[in-house]
Order: structure tokens, then C-alpha cells, then sequence
């Protein structure tokens, strides 16, 4: 199997199973049926064609015309579920978009909302209990490792400022700006005293 159409089948098979696994997602999908969108992705220089019916069809290769055609890198999708969005970032040239709106939209909700629950799908294979306190291990585990990394950066500030020197202190930046304004200040004074006597001479 060439490496485009893994790509695909991969996309398509991950997509169709995210929506059969959420029943509001397929009713979503059964409005887009018989709808067909094309989506260039910029930092590949890609086009996909996803076909609407029972299910999603991804394709590398599509001949017809489709009822909508973007052309975006991927970090955009996520934005083009409002519609304010969608002529600002025409406006920004992040978006090239031709034919249906609403129809993008659609895919852009559809596609933002295809989110796997993680304990859903372990609760199958190891029950309710387990899954849920797998999950919420993981999620404590990442809040920890949160911590330690934000700990681990303020202390390598702090050698940074007042062990090693490298770098000023908060305060101290703050003590020498007053000072850069107190000097301007003073200049500022000093000028408006010269251009008087220069004035009287």
C-alpha cells in the first residue's frame, strides 16, 4: 500500500470510529450526507477530499468538484467553527475558502468535537473503576510533573539572579529604571534651564 493511502485509510478509519463512538456526532454526520469538502493543508502541500454518507470517505486523489474547498495550514481548522472567524482570517490570508461557509463550519465543528475518551475506551477493556482511576492518575501525574517543571524553572531563576549573577533581580531592574527615569528627569530639567539662558542672551 503506497504511503498516501495509508495516510488516508488512517485518517479515515481514526475518524469514523471517534464518530461511532459519540451518537451526537453521527446524527452531525448524517447532515452532511452526500456533501463532499476539500481541504489543502499549506505545510505539506496536501489536498484531502472527505465524502459524506454513513460514513466518512478520505481520499489523496478526487476528480469531481467539491462543494467546498479550503485551502489552510492545520493549526487553523479549530477556528473556522465561527463565522467571524472565518472572514478574519480570509482577511489575514491564513484562509482561502471557496464555496459553501456553512458547510466548513460544519467540518470544522465536526472535526474540533472528535476527541477519543480515553476512559471510555479503557473502561471496555478493564471495567469502570479501573479506568476511571488510571485516568485520574495519569491526570494527577501530569499536574505533578507541572509543578516540579515550573519549580525546577524558578529555581534556575533564582540561581540564575543571585547565586551565579548572570542576570539582574526583579528589583534590581526596577531600581534601575527609576534611576534611567530620575536621570531623564533631571536632563529634561536641565534643557529647559539652558534653552531659557540661551534665550536671554
Amino acid at each position: 500500500m503506497p504511503f498516501e493511502s495509508l495516510v488516508t485509510a488512517t485518517i479515515e478509519s481514526t475518524l469514523n470510529l471517534l464518530v461511532n463512538d459519540d451518537p451526537e456526532l453521527v446524527r452531525r454526520l448524517a447532515r452532511l450526507k452526500g456533501r463532499t469538502i476539500q481541504v489543502h493543508l499549506r505545510e505539506l502541500n496536501k489536498t484531502l477530499t472527505f465524502m459524506f454518507s454513513q460514513s466518512i470517505d478520505v481520499l489523496a486523489g478526487y476528480e469531481g468538484e467539491p462543494d467546498c474547498f479550503l485551502s489552510l495550514n492545520l493549526a487553523i481548522l479549530p477556528q473556522l467553527g465561527e463565522q467571524s472567524n472565518i472572514t478574519k482570517l480570509i482577511k489575514e490570508d491564513k484562509l482561502t475558502l471557496e464555496g459553501d461557509i456553512q458547510l466548513a463550519q460544519k467540518f470544522s465543528q465536526l472535526m474540533a468535537d472528535c476527541k477519543p475518551d480515553i476512559e471510555e475506551w479503557l473502561s471496555r477493556v478493564m471495567g469502570d473503576i479501573l479506568a476511571h482511576q488510571l485516568v485520574q492518575s495519569a491526570v494527577g501525574l501530569g499536574r505533578l510533573a507541572k509543578a516540579q517543571t515550573q519549580k525546577h524553572n524558578d529555581h534556575l531563576a533564582q540561581v540564575i539572579t543571585e547565586e551565579w549573577k548572570l542576570a539582574p533581580a526583579p528589583l534590581e531592574i526596577v531600581h534601575f529604571c527609576d534611576q534611567v527615569d530620575d536621570v531623564a528627569s533631571r536632563a529634561a530639567r536641565v534643557e529647559v534651564k539652558l534653552n531659557k539662558l540661551m534665550d536671554s542672551v
